[in-house]
């Protein structure tokens, strides 16, 4: 036997023998652990319909499988979000706060804490799983300054990430740690289609004695909303729903959302119109892509042992309160995110509306692995049981929601009168962000409340509250009418979550049975602590 031979040899045994730390699944009877597919849509919103164009994922997954109604991220921003679903963490734990180097967005300290233990690096290191990405990664992945496209993160056997934030035409994707440029041939350099057929690939080409992991990361529908060549006159008649929060004056809120321009201008509404369109537009190719994944893995007989999941970082706003186009706020349409799963034991055409975040991710993949959860220091809770819909299932009725906002130090040039600290700001001296559109909410969902209540780190100390039974579109803040003991146990909820950690994030919220509220430790945060300070003045 050559050296070479024995070293192969070797290898093979230690593969073999190694602990892998992962138990094996439920009910697989001694089978290979089920594999597992995430797609995630860049600024994909549900509330405002953007699940319509995609009749085909919503068929092959959301009609074999379950919708859940309740899906939130903890940020309603890429990179934070985007950290949140690699780390099962809130933001305030996994301390990416924007989409900036210095806001931590792929930067050297994110790769040296936080992502050795992601999920995606147990499931390669612990669980024996070989691992793909394709598409965007982190919105400064890549920038010189953390290692350029050279770095490829722990936790990838196949790494073909994006350069920076997404693109369709003109970008360079990381091959394994090595450059390779696209132009703007549509066969050839579509991001979106070059993202399917690297999928396809590597299906066609893996180990078939080894569980996958595929996270498929598509730049649909983020800016700059370039469609494919066949879907450019798709939708044509179709414009940004006037819904109840459309072109309206967002009184009693923020300054940010106050500041907006009511009505807005015929221009604006015609461009906010023009992207809502062009958006549909380039989700038609995701749906064709999500096609072509299911028919591989069905006809490589992978789909029945598959659990597949869609998903996106944040939602979405185009007119709504006068903003014109993105995400940031803090209201339903920013925060609230589509999430669809099909796999082994879950039956079809379900609706699930339990309270779930994308911290949650993490824990279900390990949990479907087989890795014990509480050997991680994720905040979120594994999904498996309401994806297998056990009984008496014990679940949360809160979240965090946390987002530090941008600006720049000098006045934008199409607002010099708000002066410095703005950024996202449009022709008609509308804002979309400011260093002090710095918030923190709990979002709560119980079986007697529908309630969001939000703390503003700024001079005023702002506070929103929304009672969504009753206020769906979130036009009227209760803040200075709802009881006060309420507006009290809110506000200490808020400050536990803040501060919470793995397990004490997942403790009792306001409206549960085992909650425990002392009211002597409301003043040691927020709009309580300002009041008692301003007080003793």
């Amino acid at each position: 036997m050559s050296p070479a031979v024995r070293a192969l040899v070797l290898a093979a045994l230690l593969v073999l023998s190694r602990d892998w730390g992962c138990a094996q699944a439920a009910g697989t009877g001694g089978a290979r652990k089920p594999s597992v597919v995430l797609i995630l849509a860049d600024d994909q919103d549900v509330c405002l319909g953007g699940m319509i164009p995609l009749k085909k994922t919503s068929a092959l997954i959301a009609e074999m499988g379950i919708s859940f109604s309740n899906a939130y991220v903890p940020s309603a921003l890429c990179c934070p979000s985007r950290a949140s679903i690699l780390t099962g963490k809130y933001p305030h734990n996994h301390h990416v706060v924007n989409n900036t180097l210095e806001g931590n967005c792929s930067s050297k300290s994110w790769q040296k804490i936080q992502e050795p233990y992601t999920f995606p690096a147990v499931l390669k290191s612990m669980c024996g799983y070989q691992t793909f990405f394709a598409g965007k990664y982190l919105n400064e992945y890549g920038a010189e300054d953390a290692g350029g496209i050279g770095h490829v993160p722990p936790g990838w056997s196949f790494w073909y990430a994006l350069e920076k934030n997404s693109k369709y035409y003109n970008y360079t994707l990381s091959i394994n740690g090595k450059a390779r440029r696209h132009g703007e041939n549509y066969s050839a350099d579509y991001l979106t289609d070059v993202l399917a057929n690297m999928s396809l690939d590597f299906l066609e080409y893996k180990s078939n004695f080894e569980p996958f992991f595929m996270m498929i990361s598509t730049p649909a529908p983020h800016s700059p909303w370039i469609p494919a060549p066949q879907y450019k006159k798709s939708f044509q008649n179709v414009s940004a729903p006037r819904n109840g929060n459309f072109n309206i004056h967002g009184k009693d809120k923020h300054w940010l959302i106050r500041q907006a321009k009511t009505p807005m201008t015929n221009s604006s509404i015609q461009f906010l119109d023009d992207a809502f369109r062009k958006r549909w537009q380039t989700l038609l190719s995701v749906d064709d892509l999500i096609e072509k994944l299911v028919k591989k893995l069905e006809l490589l007989g992978e789909l029945d042992n598959t659990y597949i999941f869609y998903t996106s970082d944040n939602g979405f706003h185009t007119g709504q309160f006068s903003l014109p186009i993105d995400k940031r706020q803090l209201y339903e349409f920013d925060i609230k995110v589509p999430l669809l799963v099909r796999g082994p034991g879950i039956k079809p055409n379900q609706t699930n509306k339990m309270l779930v975040a994308n911290i949650d991710l993490g824990p279900t993949i390990l949990d479907i692995a087989g890795f014990d959860l509480n050997k991680t220091q994720m905040d979120g809770m594994s999904l498996l049981p309401l994806l297998r819909g056990d009984k008496n299932v014990t679940w949360r009725s809160d979240v965090l929601i946390e987002y530090q906002g941008e600006g720049h130090n000098s006045s934008d040039p199409t607002c010099p009168a708000l002066g410095p600290g703005v950024t996202h700001c449009f022709p008609d001296c509308v804002c979309e962000d400011a260093y002090n559109n710095t918030y923190a909410c709990v979002r709560t969902l119980s079986a007697s409340w529908d309630l969001q209540y939000c703390e503003f780190d700024d001079r005023e100390v702002f506070v929103e509250v929304y009672n969504l039974t009753a206020d769906p579109h979130q036009l009227t803040n209760i803040a200075k009418t709802i009881d006060q003991e309420i507006l009290e146990k809110m506000n200490y909820r808020l400050m536990m979550l803040q501060s919470c950690s793995g397990a004490t994030c997942r403790t009792p919220g306001v409206f549960d049975p085992g909650y425990r509220f002392d009211p002597r430790l409301m003043f040691s945060h927020g709009i309580w602590a300002h009041r008692l300070s301003t007080q003793s003045l």
